[in-house]
């Protein structure tokens, strides 16, 4: 199981640029990078990618409701051309109370926009003319772009029509607010068959999870589930957080002694997740470098 972390908001271009250095240089398999309402993802990790030489880089996600496949290709093939094929594009639904709310769009019928949406993206992705025609959207276009390798693709899929595109046309899945049974029993599963009738790979499974290397468990638990509460009143991690068992997003976090992460990292991989992606929480002021420094003594060893 790879290892990365994933970056928070509210940096500058130039911090982001020299923390991924420094993740890189300390031998981090990758960094993934939320598209929230700060820094666009795939703008800042092309500039990474010219800045670094062999981390992964991965958006986890971008929303493909305000961006038409044509352009959400272009930019992605450039990221990749920028970052010499170490790019990966994450893209997701995003969520009704940002589409409709904030975007004014409608968000009718998701499943049946992410099913035109990756029939006209993945040929996109990979160089390909298109001339793709569904409900959504009707596209005939195709470009060049130098220097660009095809673009590895992960759908944020959790329901069941999710994942059964996700394994039929993208490379794999990007989870969050996702438990460890939930993964087990329901994603990993369904993720493969959808794989396997479509005869593509195995896929990918890119599991972000809370995590702070703590000696006070208890006391980091609250902090978490009162700085990430907003996510638990969102529809689709709320049915995650439901099927998982959990009352709130705090109680996915993985807190505790090195024994406690040891477990919780061990138990992803052994249910299948490929890539373990940290989202370090800010606990105490130590919690950043304490935790850095125990993934690091997991790389390599998976």
């Amino acid at each position: 199981m790879r290892i990365g972390v994933m970056v928070g908001g509210g940096q500058d271009l130039d911090s982001l640029v020299a923390r991924t250095q420094e993740l890189e240089a300390q031998g981090f398999d990758s960094l993934w990078m939320p598209n929230i309402f700060d820094l666009d993802a795939i703008t800042s990790l092309s500039i990474v990618g010219r800045e670094t030489a062999r981390i992964e880089l991965g958006s986890a996600v971008v929303p493909t409701y305000p961006r038409h496949p044509v352009a959400m290709a272009q930019q992605a093939l450039t990221a990749q051309a920028a970052a010499h094929g170490r790019f990966v594009l994450g893209i997701g639904l995003s969520h009704k109370v940002v589409i409709e709310g904030m975007f004014g769009l409608s968000f009718e019928r998701p499943a049946r926009h992410m099913r035109d949406y990756l029939g006209a993206l993945t040929l996109l992705l990979r160089g390909e003319r298109v001339k793709y025609q569904g409900e959504s959207y009707r596209v005939n276009a195709g470009f060049e772009v130098p220097g660009a390798t095809p673009v590895p693709l992960l759908l944020a899929a959790m329901g069941e029509r999710m994942l059964d595109l996700a394994g039929a046309h993208a490379d794999g899945t990007s989870l969050w607010m996702t438990g460890p049974d939930t993964i087990e029993r329901h994603i990993g599963p369904r993720l493969r068959q959808a794989a396997a009738r479509a005869g593509r790979p195995d896929p990918r499974i890119v599991a972000a999870f809370p995590i702070a290397l703590t000696n006070d468990p208890e006391g980091a638990r609250a902090q978490v589930s009162a700085s990430l509460t907003g996510y638990g009143t969102l529809p689709s991690y709320r049915a995650m957080l439901d099927r998982e068992g959990v009352e709130g997003p705090g109680d996915l976090a993985i807190l505790g002694d090195e024994q406690v992460l040891d477990a919780a990292i061990d138990r992803l991989r052994d249910i299948g997740v490929t890539d373990f992606s940290a989202s370090i929480m800010p606990v105490d002021p130590d919690a950043e470098g304490r935790t850095l420094a125990y993934l690091l003594s997991r790389l390599g060893g998976e």
